[in-house]
């Protein structure tokens, strides 16, 4: 988690890889074990790891694994086994379709081994570098995150009151946070904050991670219900709000677990400052509105109930979209580790892009 911490969401070795169960927390702390591109591509699926920069480490780490099992297969041919590489990638880019830090990390692998292998490098060369990109993506997200916290604790004051949404902590990265790396920067500067915790139904990430998350880390948390948000802003309770992001277009519409834009409506009529907070591989500059992201539609047992509990009467239709668009005029400025966009969005990004440092348009 955070510097502070000694849990750790992904835990790589030569063996294989480790992952924190985020299904079964709060009530339990246990590990599944990750051995094939298989396995992890099961873990992003049924949400052992979720969070998009969590997800894109665990892909990566995932590729590695793929190439190890070829070499140990005895496997000669360097370009053999980027077409078992490429094979592993579809099918880890087809677990979790709305985020992009996972095809974003794949697709870093595999340019990796493509050059290597068109370079003459042989079978074990090639794999040995793919472990050290997929390192390399783990430790250069947590260092992007501890970026993301010092740009953003500079929009809290002493004393603010926080609203997140879902959990864009430590558990949803390679550690720190993006949108809760904000708030624990904040904590660390000694500012007295209080952070507001929606549940984030239906898969509860708010009320089981992020809640966990700051108990941890002894920052005050209230926990709440999303549709109590609304109240809160109303009796003037809410200073600004902080979320993460799982995809982030050219324009700054924004993709984020399910909730978020009312959270952005909400926020825009209250005249709340409304933050986004996400590493520079979120933003997909491909992309030129929310209008071409695919949004992941979930098991509808997550709406049912929870476990053995069923709360909904048996035949009834369900919906299950795991993520929202919030428009760019929504939103008061991302947040990200090369410095802070304001509006215009689709103006500030570019600078981003471009090595312009942080962007001031109208913030």
């Amino acid at each position: 988690m955070s510097k502070h911490s000694n849990v750790n969401a992904i835990e790589f070795s030569s063996g294989g890889l480790r992952l924190l169960d985020q299904r079964v927390l709060p009530l339990r702390v246990e590990y599944v074990d990750c051995r094939t591109v298989e396995e992890v591509a099961g873990a992003i699926q049924s949400m052992v790891v979720r969070g998009a920069p969590a997800i894109g480490i665990t892909a990566a780490y995932g590729l590695y694994l793929a190439g190890q099992r070829a070499l140990d297969a005895g496997e000669v041919d360097p370009h053999r086994v980027v077409s078992l590489l490429a094979e592993a990638g579809r099918r880890l880019k087809a677990t979790r379709p709305t985020a992009v830090n996972l095809s974003w990390a794949v697709e870093r692998l595999m340019a990796r081994a493509r050059s290597l292998a068109d370079k003459g490098f042989g079978v074990a060369d090639l794999v040995r570098a793919l472990s050290e990109e997929a390192q390399l993506i783990h430790r250069e997200d947590v260092e992007m995150n501890h970026r993301i916290g010092s740009y953003g604790a500079s929009l809290i004051n002493d004393g603010d009151t926080v609203l997140t949404h879902c959990n864009a902590g430590a558990l949803a990265t390679g550690g720190y946070g993006t949108a809760l790396g904000v708030i624990r920067a904040a904590h660390e500067q000694g500012k007295g904050i209080r952070v507001l915790v929606d549940e984030t139904r239906p898969f509860l990430q708010g009320a089981r991670l992020t809640a966990w998350e700051l108990v941890q880390e002894d920052i005050p948390a209230t926990l709440i219900t999303d549709n109590m948000a609304g109240y809160f802003m109303m009796r003037g309770e809410v200073n600004l709000v902080v979320v993460g992001a799982d995809r982030i277009c050219s324009n700054g519409d924004v993709a984020n677990k399910i909730g978020t834009y009312s959270l952005a409506v909400l926020s825009k009529e209250h005249g709340i400052p409304f933050y986004v907070a996400a590493p520079w591989s979120t933003v997909d500059l491909s992309l030129e509105s929310g209008d071409e992201i695919v949004i992941e539609e979930r098991d509808p047992g997550e709406v049912l109930g929870w476990g053995d509990l069923r709360w909904a009467p048996d035949r009834v239709g369900v919906a299950n979209p795991a993520f929202d668009i919030t428009p760019a005029r929504y939103i008061s400025g991302i947040i990200t580790d090369r410095g802070i966009a304001y509006q215009p969005l689709a103006v500030s990004l570019k600078k981003l892009a471009e090595g312009g440092g942080q962007c001031s348009t109208s913030g």
